[in-house]
């Protein structure tokens, strides 16, 4: 898999004003216009790897799919402007695409591209029903090995992670993208396509916990969502609402915990 595009010179200042040239290897970072059942339906700023996880993942992010519906194969066609990634949807899902389809383009920031009203950009959550067996011991041992998992980070310091943990802190697999939103959608995707459950362990995200990433998990039935990085208060509430135990400002020594349950 690639890990990043060209290097590039740059020069390195000091604080004692010396500088010298560097090389260092850059992210990709391109448009992926998704189309399902032939109609445009969103532009990402992605990193071009794993991109049938990723159409995947935001088809269930959407909710265009249910998380019981069988996976779906994607075409990817490279343009001059970026990559065209074509799929299609079950039959029974077609007036729903139909009502969702929006012209819009989003970046790797914004989840809330093309939404018309309030109503559209704070749907309600279906309740979490299953439940995690990971202790806090787990999530240290998850976090001490999560930087084995992010070659494209090492490589270019510039990549997202999003992993799937096992009860045990064993991190089973994980994929990497410039974006947060991305990491977490070809995660869950390649989950899906691999017919695996979170099987009571937990998703380990190298980021902060916005209320999208809440939603993805909710969505997926992610007992436990685990974050490098503090949550905003929305995330919070809508994690509280689904029940949805949070771990954040996850770091090797110490952590915080918000949940129905006491984690041991």
């Amino acid at each position: 898999m690639k890990q990043g595009g060209d290097a590039l010179t740059f020069i390195r200042l000091a604080r004692d004003g010396q500088g010298e040239a560097v090389e260092r290897v850059l992210a990709d970072e391109v448009p992926v216009a998704i189309e399902f059942n032939g109609i445009g339906y969103a532009v990402l700023m992605a990193t071009p790897t794993d991109l049938t996880d990723l159409v995947l993942g935001f088809a269930l992010a959407e909710r265009l799919i249910r998380p019981d519906d069988a996976p779906f194969d994607v075409d990817t066609h490279d343009t001059d402007q970026g990559i065209v990634a074509r799929a299609t949807l079950p039959p029974s899902r077609t007036d729903l695409l139909l009502d969702r389809v929006r012209h819009r383009a989003s970046d790797s920031s914004c989840g809330l591209c093309g939404i018309e009203n309030l109503e559209q950009a704070i749907r309600p959550l279906p309740p979490v029903t299953t439940r995690s067996r990971a202790d806090r011991a787990a999530i240290f041992r998850a976090l001490d090995g999560l930087a084995a998992h992010q070659p494209l980070n090492a490589a270019t310091g510039a990549a997202h992670a999003a992993a799937w943990v096992g009860a045990d802190g064993a991190i089973r697999l994980a994929r990497e993208d410039v974006g947060r939103h991305n990491a977490f959608d070809k995660l869950i995707g390649a989950m899906k396509r691999a017919g695996a459950g979170w099987d009571e362990g937990f998703a380990l995200l190298s980021s902060r916990c916005s209320y999208e990433l809440v939603e993805k998990a909710v969505l997926s039935q992610c007992p436990l969502l685990v974050t490098i990085s503090a949550p905003t208060r929305l995330a919070a509430e809508r994690a509280a609402a689904a029940g949805l135990p949070l771990v954040v400002l996850a770091r090797r020594d110490a952590m915080l915990h918000r949940g129905n349950a006491p984690l041991t």
